[in-house]
């Protein structure tokens, strides 16, 4: 198919689909069209040419204020070029057609934005598509674009592709650049993609690894390929399924997906990790400590512009005593090593992604393993530990293990030491290929 119909066909897909969906915030169909006459006209081939993508709302494109779901930045210029990612995937071919919906300032787990409205999950409109990357999943599993990018500081990609029933990766902390986005928390924030499938999301990772000068936190690291590792499978990788919290936080759907991956993949072995509770906790310190001082000039002048949800926390956040947080730090720092030693003796470890299916939208508590907890909070109880430690994780998604809703996925997180997205990703497609993974489009719509 040319890009020009690709393309296209993304944009009458997304008008079909939107008002029910609300994945985007913004539709750039001419710049789109044009990217595609002129990709058709030189005849580009690659593995990503002609191929619609879009981006969560906090990466910079060129002519578009850069909104991370906020009201407050509507008022900011327009951004003057495309954030490093997105003019590498361009590079390698595919068109970006959009900017997605997101929680305000990445700071939530349900994308139920009260400036640009919620996000829908695409498998049932009345529940939540997760966040704070909600738009970037949904409009995979809507069906409007094939691939997009989001960011995961504390599950923000985990948690949405769990929920609606997509793949996507959070590499390793520092692994691609973040020129051209608008930050959350700077210890923490990672960039990484949405598919409808294994292959997809590796064509994207490797598209988009490199070391940019514009970016002085990025790791220094060469660029290592994924993709023609994808059919090596998982023959000989030690695999494990993490237990403790990883079992006592979750519901029984989630239990069962995990179960069956571990199936699937020929492993009974269980792995531990020391004080996860007191990990996430760190991880919540971390996150209110910097979103807040990031946000403290606005926070003082104009706290009634904020989304009420994230300016409560932000302004928690700003009252936190500067010792506990040196503390969450050291935490952090001693929770990584001695994860790192665990995997001398696994190469990949399984866990669920999100305690639960995604609930309805404006769900204030939840009933996790026994527990009520509250709902927004919580779709991050498995992710947020995982992210401390800036661990290259994919979310695969399962279906049909939820007894009440049997409609609804629930993804799996496989995990893997730094800088072995390979690892990860080969153990992904072998779900894949087993059937047991798998990313539908949403029907009904």
């Amino acid at each position: 198919m040319t890009a020009l119909n690709q393309v296209r066909a993304a944009l009458a897909r997304i008008e079909a689909t939107d008002a029910k969906v609300n994945a985007f915030t913004a539709v750039l169909a001419e710049r789109a069209l044009a990217r595609a006459q002129a990709l058709d006209a030189a005849g580009q081939a690659t593995p990503l040419a002609g191929m619609p993508f879009a981006v969560k709302n906090l990466f910079d494109l060129q002519g578009l204020p850069t909104l991370a779901g906020s009201k407050i930045e509507r008022e900011a210029a327009p951004a003057a070029r495309d954030a490093a990612l997105v003019r590498r995937l361009e590079a390698a071919g595919a068109i970006c057609v959009g900017a997605l919906n997101m929680d305000e300032y990445a700071y939530g787990f349900t994308t139920e934005n009260s400036q640009y409205g919620p996000t829908c999950n695409p498998h049932d409109l009345k529940r939540i598509s997760g966040g704070s990357s909600g738009g970037s999943a949904a409009a995979v599993a809507a069906g409007q674009v094939p691939l997009t990018l989001g960011s995961d500081t504390n599950g923000s990609i985990r948690v949405p592709a769990s929920l609606c029933g997509v793949f996507g990766l959070k590499p390793t902390f520092g692994r691609l650049p973040r020129s051209g986005t608008y930050p959350f928390v700077a210890s923490l924030d990672h960039l990484g993609p949405f598919a409808g499938n294994v292959r997809d999301l590796a064509l994207a990772y490797d598209a988009m690894q490199g070391v940019d000068a514009d970016d002085p936190a990025q790791a220094r690291r060469a660029v290592e390929p994924t993709v023609a590792h994808l059919g090596r499978g998982s023959d000989g990788l030690r695999i494990g399924v993490l237990g403790g919290w990883f079992q006592r936080m979750a519901n029984a759907a989630a239990l069962a997906a995990v179960q069956q991956c571990a199936q699937a993949l020929g492993t009974d072995r269980i792995v531990e990790w020391p004080e996860v509770d007191r990990a996430r906790t760190a991880a919540f310190m971390i996150t209110n400590a910097e979103g807040a001082a990031l946000h403290l000039a606005d926070l003082k002048r104009r706290a009634s512009d904020f989304e009420p949800l994230s300016r409560d926390r932000f302004i928690a956040g700003a009252l936190l005593p500067a010792a506990w947080l040196v503390q969450a730090q050291r935490l952090r720092h001693w929770f990584a090593r001695q994860v790192a030693a665990s995997f001398r003796d696994v190469d990949v470890v399984l866990a669920p992604a999100t305690p639960c299916t995604a609930p309805e939208i404006g769900t204030e508590w939840l009933e996790i393993a026994g527990q009520r907890m509250p709902a927004r909070a919580s779709m991050g109880l498995l992710t947020q530990p995982v992210s401390a430690i800036g661990l290259p994780v994919v979310s695969v998604p399962l279906w049909g293990l939820d007894a009440a809703q049997p409609h609804l996925p629930i993804g799996v997180q496989v995990i893997a030491a730094p800088w072995r997205e390979d690892l990860a990703l080969r153990v992904a497609q072998v779900l894949e290929h087993s059937g047991l993974a798998r990313a539908p489009k949403a029907h009904g719509l």
